[in-house]
């Protein structure tokens, strides 16, 4: 069963001669509990495409559903009600609150929603110990590196219990070996946890980790490749998709 379908799904900014159209079309259906990289040339609509799943931008045309909900037919209340219930999101610079420790952080989506302080803390010290950060539950940002950031950040997207986890270029800002392992957490987040995942990337080696990749050229699906997690040689397969969309 899709948890996340668009039709027909179109955003043009501006209007007349000066009109451009990020989004022509787009037809993407996501699984329950499937990881999906969205991967293209840059401009070619891909954190547009994010954006519009996640209710943060509304389609000039077509329709976003999650659960079989249409989007576009809920009222502003209404949809920010099901963001913070449906939705996680993970961003490439971790939109961390300074002066709030781990723990705070990423309690904040659950206690915005009216849970708590007491529950809400509760809930956040569970995720962070299942992402790895048992022993740093009260550092703030600045006594994090990069990459237990990040897990804050992804602790935080998951303590609402979303099904949907939004992660907008989540690695882009992260070393070599940090990226390989918050890429490796999000696949956990789907595999072991259920949550299906979308994930925007321009690293062949981080899109590997998805379950299949999207390929977007000039706000339209060109490809979709699913990846076979045996054979080893997914950032390979799609490096050559990018060259071919390059030409």
């Amino acid at each position: 069963m899709s948890l996340v379908q668009t039709e027909n799904l179109a955003k043009i900014y501006g209007s007349g001669e000066t009109a451009v159209t990020a989004l022509d079309r787009v037809n993407v259906k996501i699984d329950a509990g499937e990881f999906v990289a969205v991967m293209g040339p840059s401009g070619c609509g891909k954190s547009t495409l994010l954006h519009l799943i996640g209710g943060l931008d509304r389609p000039t045309s077509g329709k976003v559903c999650i659960e079989n909900v249409s989007l576009g037919d809920l009222s502003d209340d209404k949809l920010t009600e099901l963001r913070r219930r449906k939705i996680g999101f993970v961003f490439q610079f971790f939109n961390l609150i300074p002066v709030l420790d781990a723990v705070e952080n990423a309690a904040l989506p659950m206690m915005l929603d009216g849970a708590k302080a007491a529950q809400a803390k509760a809930r956040a010290r569970e995720w962070l110990t299942r992402v790895g950060l048992e022993n740093r539950l009260h550092s703030r940002p600045d006594q994090l590196s990069g990459g237990q950031q990040q897990r804050v950040a992804i602790a935080r997207a998951l303590v609402a219990e979303p099904a949907l986890v939004l992660a907008d270029e989540p690695t882009g800002n992260l070393d070599t070996r940090a990226a390989d392992e918050i890429a490796g957490l999000l696949r956990q987040v789907a595999e072991a946890w259920g949550r299906s995942v979308v994930m925007v990337t321009h690293d062949p080696r981080i899109a590997a980790y998805a379950d299949r990749i999207v390929f977007l050229k000039d706000g339209t699906v060109v490809d979709e490749t699913r990846l076979n997690s045996q054979n080893g040689n997914g950032a390979q397969v799609i490096r050559g998709k990018m060259n071919a969309l390059a030409e």
